[in-house]
């Protein structure tokens, strides 16, 4: 067994998709240490520059002295703190829906939400380029699991239109982690409703972000329904960690009882919840940071000109740059390295063969001169990697 694991890992590396970690010496932000050298970084999903903002720093120390640095059992049990629940109401709040839930991930909320709303006899409908704990949330229910093609709202309607299914579940990201392009919300919605479907989103990307003081992807359409339940994480706009569903007060309760991967977890630590109270109020009052990240995407998208790489049509703080090629993606990764600048080559299964690219991912706490620099050295790039 253990000569075909390495077999398996060496054709990996030939093939230009092996998997490595950098090791961090320095806090989440703009300007980071990985591997004992200074960077420039755009691998971070850190939009907002939270990571390391001293008000949540303080916060944390402080919750940390009054609750401890465990939650000790189960929610069901003791583990379910003031604070947890306080976070709670103040997420429905502010997303505008009845109830909330924590979780400790986003993959941890994904699977127990599709696992517990859908089973034997009932379909979910999944875009084709769903994060992957949608989709295995999706194989773990039991449902029938049905793929449409990427926010092609036509080829679903055809899949709900035949379905027989005792319960339909749209399943898609608001925000496509890869591609930085926004889901069809208000097209899904209205399908919800003709074929009496729900609405489950992931909104991981798009929280923090978009819509009004940035409540999301709801609040970019400008869109409220019964029908639609919610999924965002804590550990990327707003900086600190864990995640989070809300919806309707009786699909909580729900979840309370039937989603497992709540059920059988001990929550995080709840100073992590007092410290996400803390940057929740940062978010709703943070116009002007999201002010400068569209300054910097536009910024991006004129300036970088390029013959034979080029970036997807994203107006998010992902924005993906396709090279195609494997080697050529890591290649091209490794040479911004050499520029003191940090940008992750995706390569499959994360993204479709032959559509191996650069995340630039895009925050806040990036200035001007940031982004010159890295449209800078993309240019350099491309001119002596093409050689």
């Amino acid at each position: 067994m253990l000569a075909s694991l390495q077999r398996e890992l060496d054709q990996r590396k030939a093939d230009g998709l092996l998997r490595q970690r950098r090791l961090l010496d320095s806090p989440q932000a703009e300007h980071i240490v990985a591997n004992q050298q200074p960077y420039l970084s755009f691998c971070s999903n850190d939009y907002l520059g939270l990571a390391n903002h001293p008000e949540l720093i303080v916060t944390m120390q402080k919750a940390a002295g009054d609750s401890g640095v465990g939650s000790g059992a189960s929610g069901l049990i003791t583990g379910h703190h003031r604070y947890h629940d306080d976070l709670e109401k103040q997420l429905a709040a502010f997303v505008e829906l009845p109830a909330a839930l924590l979780f400790s991930t986003g993959y941890m909320a994904n699977i127990g939400v599709l696992g517990a709303l859908t089973g034997r006899g009932d379909a979910i409908f999944a875009d084709k380029l769903n994060h992957a704990c949608l989709n295995d949330g999706g194989y773990f229910s039991h449902a029938e699991f049905q793929r449409y093609p990427h926010n092609d709202v036509a080829a679903l309607e055809k899949l709900l239109q035949a379905s027989t299914a005792k319960h339909k579940l749209i399943a898609a990201d608001a925000v496509f982690s890869m591609d930085g392009d926004i889901a069809p919300i208000p097209e899904y919605l209205a399908l919800c409703e003709k074929y009496d479907a729900y609405l489950y989103l992931d909104d991981a990307h798009g929280f923090g972000v978009l819509g009004e003081h940035g409540k999301g992807s709801l609040s970019h359409f400008k869109i409220k329904s019964p029908r639609i339940i919610m999924m965002a994480t804590l550990g990327k706009a707003a900086g600190v960690a864990g995640a989070f569903v809300a919806g309707e007060q009786v699909v909580i309760d729900y979840l309370i009882q039937k989603a497992k991967s709540y059920v059988y977890s001990t929550p995080a630590p709840p100073a992590l919840s007092a410290t996400l109270s803390a940057s929740v109020k940062l978010i709703e009052q943070g116009d002007h940071l999201r002010a400068n990240l569209q300054q910097l995407i536009q910024y991006l998208k004129a300036n970088l000109g390029l013959n034979k790489w080029h970036l997807l049509d994203s107006d998010t703080t992902i924005q993906p740059l396709v090279v195609g090629d494997n080697l050529e993606a890591l290649a091209l990764s490794e040479y911004l390295q050499t520029c003191g600048i940090l940008v992750p080559a995706i390569r499959p299964p994360t993204v479709p063969v032959g559509t191996a690219r650069l995340r630039i991912s895009l925050s806040a706490a990036h200035t001007l001169d940031d982004m010159k620099k890295l449209i800078a050295a993309i240019h350099q790039a491309e001119r002596e990697l093409s050689a």
